[in-house]
């Protein structure tokens, strides 16, 4: 995991920022918003990678080691709870991160701003709608922001200006294979 302090240096690389949501409950999030900080960190971009509920070491966060100069990836997760209720130390989890990523958002240091699985974090009532919909509101104009995440609440759809609905079709996860180092994990 790649935590490194928070560069003072302003960029402002575009002139307008979106937000984007992919969401639903096909595979690709995550991945979708991933190709989209290795794009923009090509373009030497400045980018956050906030990642809500995950606190396990992932084959991508290794493989965005190597572009550490443009993306910074931090998780906001004690492992992974999806299995069990979460606990007081997941939502503390939680609300740090979105705490974190409001002053990160505004600090003017990124161009692109991913909140992995905030809307799911959302979900799982680790955090509120209305905080996100403030982060959302308190965005300046050219920063990107994307948010991913199952189970998306209609207020966050609304406010986007870019939603792609992920839809399984048909997974093998189903017929009991498990995730797969390099694949899916």
């Amino acid at each position: 995991m790649n935590d490194k302090k928070i560069n003072s240096k302003k960029t402002t690389k575009l002139k307008k920022g979106y937000v984007h949501v992919y969401t639903g409950t096909g595979k690709g999030k995550t991945t979708a918003a991933l190709g989209l900080a290795v794009r923009a960190a090509g373009c030497d971009m400045k980018v956050f990678i906030a990642q809500f509920m995950k606190g396990m070491e992932y084959s991508e966060i290794k493989c965005l080691e190597r572009l550490k100069d443009n993306i910074t990836v931090k998780q906001y997760g004690t492992g992974c709870f999806i299995r069990r209720e979460p606990t007081q130390k997941d939502i503390e989890a939680a609300r740090q991160g979105l705490k974190e990523s409001m002053e990160i958002i505004t600090s003017g240091i990124y161009d692109v701003v991913i909140l992995d699985e905030i809307t799911i974090a959302e979900y799982f009532g680790l955090i509120l709608v209305k905080d996100i919909i403030n982060l959302i509101d308190s965005k300046p104009d050219h920063v990107e922001l994307i948010l991913t995440g199952r189970k998306t609440n209609k207020r966050i759809i609304d406010r986007a200006d870019l939603v792609t609905e992920m839809r399984e079709v048909k997974h093998y996860y189903s017929r009991g294979i498990q995730a797969r180092k390099g694949i899916e994990k």
